[in-house]
């Protein structure tokens, strides 16, 4: 039971607000110790999956990405581009993303998005344009709040959407623990029970987007009566 503790640890660091990288070495430390692993065995164990897991070429081969999509000005060019068209929203820019990334996470294309790549250079300015042309000027708080849905919109895409490919490494992970317990299932059937969720997952989040606008312009609504009362209070 002892061994358990790691898991404690996970929770309470993350419950407290420590770093997560700091809370889930001390967690693989800790467990790995009362396992009687050597502390070098542990240290090894950590870094081979840190190199498996490709996570140093991954940030290496995005920052160029980043730097070319800013220096080309593709960030300014996509804001003009939605300014132009009348009837594109927040909700709706927002929805066909969600699309977009959900479809083609299912065919196992989850590296066409990311926060870093798509959502930041791309998708968020596209978004606060849309809500620029509606509602004039935004407040910072409302724009953080675009921006948080356009992040939110591309992990809910992948998350549900990649797991509808056979190929995943999330499916391959479930059939192996399964496997383990004695179950065998295959993961073609895996994919198969992912695609109600999926669906359900676009329903609810497809509608929170489509609703975003009338919160959008209730907030800034709100903004604005209640900023003269500050001015005049000052």
């Amino acid at each position: 039971m002892f061994l358990l503790s790691g898991i404690l640890i996970i929770i309470v660091g993350f419950a407290i607000g420590l770093n997560p990288l700091l809370v889930v070495t001390v967690s693989a430390f800790v467990t790995g110790l009362i396992g009687h692993l050597d502390p070098v065995a542990i240290v090894s164990g950590l870094g081979k999956a840190f190199v498996d897991s490709r996570s140093i070429a991954i940030a290496w081969l995005v920052l160029p990405v980043v730097g070319l999509i800013e220096s080309r000005v593709l960030r300014e060019r996509a804001q003009r581009m939605i300014a132009q068209v009348h009837a594109a929203t927040t909700g709706r820019v927002l929805l066909i993303y969600l699309i977009v990334r959900q479809v083609t996470a299912a065919f196992g294309l989850t590296t066409l998005g990311g926060h870093a790549q798509m959502v930041r250079p791309l998708i968020a300015p596209m978004a606060e344009a849309a809500a620029e042309t509606h509602f004039g000027k935004l407040p910072d708080k409302v724009r953080y709040k675009i921006r948080a849905h356009a992040a939110g919109t591309d992990n809910i895409g992948v998350f549900f959407g990649e797991d509808i490919f056979i190929a995943i490494g999330s499916i391959l992970l479930i059939r192996n623990v399964m496997h383990q317990q004695g179950v065998e299932v295959e993961p073609i059937d895996l994919a198969l029970w992912a695609i109600p969720t999926a669906i359900m997952a676009f329903l609810i989040h497809g509608t929170r987007l489509l609703l975003l606008d009338r919160r959008l312009k209730r907030e800034i609504a709100l903004d604005a009566e209640t900023a003269p009362v500050e001015e005049a209070g000052q």
